[in-house]
C-alpha cells in the first residue's frame, strides 16, 4: 500500500522501497529525494520506510519502520540524522517499535504512530 503526501505543486509517494520520489504535475519521472543507497541501518539508508512528511522548512521526515526510528533531510542531502528514536526497539520514551505514520501540528510538535507499541508520541522538534 502506498502513501501520498500531496503538496501544493508536487506529489511526494512512498512505497515499500527504500526510494522516495517527487513529482511536479503532469510529469512522468520522479526524481529522488532521499534514499536509494540500499536497505541498512546506517544514516544515509532506510529498511523498509513507511511515510514521510515535509515541514514548513522543507525537512523531509521519513519513518524508518524496521529500524525503529525517524530520519530527518534537508536539501536533498544523502546523509541524514535521527530525528526521533534511534535508540534500538523498545517501549521506552526514547524509543519507537516499527513506527509508522507521522504528522505535525500547528506548532511543530512532531507526532509518530509507535505502531507495536500501541501509542501514539508527541516529539518537540528544532525549528533550526
Amino acid at each position: 500500500m502506498e502513501e501520498v503526501l500531496i503538496s501544493i505543486n508536487s506529489i511526494i509517494v512512498t512505497t515499500s522501497l527504500p526510494i522516495k520520489s517527487k513529482w511536479a504535475k503532469d510529469v512522468k519521472e520522479g526524481t529522488d529525494v532521499t534514499g536509494g543507497q540500499g536497505s541498512g541501518n546506517n544514516l544515509t539508508k532506510f529498511s523498509h520506510p513507511r511515510g514521510v512528511i515535509v515541514d514548513l522548512l522543507g525537512k523531509v521526515y521519513v519513518v524508518d519502520y524496521s529500524n525503529h526510528r525517524v530520519m530527518r533531510r534537508y536539501n536533498e542531502v544523502i546523509q541524514g540524522s535521527v530525528a526521533i528514536g534511534g535508540n534500538g526497539q523498545g517501549t521506552q520514551p526514547n524509543q519507537l517499535n516499527n513506527p509508522e505514520g507521522l504528522s505535525f501540528d500547528r506548532h511543530g510538535n512532531l507526532y509518530a504512530a509507535d505502531r507495536v507499541n500501541n501509542r501514539i508520541q508527541r516529539f518537540s522538534i528544532e525549528k533550526s
